[in-house]
């Protein structure tokens, strides 16, 4: 029994951080954004001015406080509330993910002069590398890509559907006004 739930222990946590893995797709192009942004300039300079552990207490921050949206999302999938419950755990972890991939791009340099994250960050790094480098992640991302290329093509055809409408549109007002 202790060696089920070992292994029902493991199989979870593999699951949080593949999960994790997957919305940082989504995050890291909204980071990149969020970025850019010249208004935000100031603070980024402050931020990455600061010394290493208020640097990792920052960098805690998002985590602290959007980690029990995972949680709550999973109670309101099983309180019935499916749909509420997966846009909480999606807008949550994407929230998250973006807000510490901004904050460790910022303090990289700060945090890895601290000893006890340098030995927990390379372990994450070598697993980060193992899956998605795996075969499954890439056919998993080349599925996205292809979900994502249809959207687009969908949201393109749509879009000179409405043009030609118009136009259509607007050609048979004229022609109606010159038969009058």
């Amino acid at each position: 029994m202790k060696r089920l739930l070992k292994c029902l222990g493991y199989a979870l946590v593999t699951i949080y951080f593949v999960a994790d893995l997957v919305f940082e797709s989504v995050a890291r192009p909204l980071s990149a954004w969020i970025g850019g942004l010249r208004i935000l300039q100031p603070l980024y300079a402050w931020i990455a001015r600061l010394r290493p552990y208020p640097a990792l207490a920052l960098f805690s921050v998002p985590v602290v406080i959007l980690e029990p949206v995972k949680p709550i999302g999973a109670f309101l999938v099983a309180a019935g509330h499916v749909v509420s419950g997966v846009l909480t755990i999606a807008l949550g972890e994407i929230l998250k993910i973006t807000l510490v991939e901004r904050l460790f791009r910022l303090t990289r340099d700060r945090l890895m002069q601290i000893p006890t994250f340098v030995m927990l960050y390379h372990p994450w790094m070598r697993f980060h590398e193992w899956v998605t480098s795996s075969e499954i992640w890439r056919w998993g991302q080349q599925r996205i890509a292809q979900l994502k290329a249809l959207v687009r093509r969908a949201v393109a055809s749509t879009a000179r559907g409405r043009r030609l409408g118009g136009v259509a549109a607007s050609n048979n007002k004229m022609n109606s006004v010159r038969h009058r």
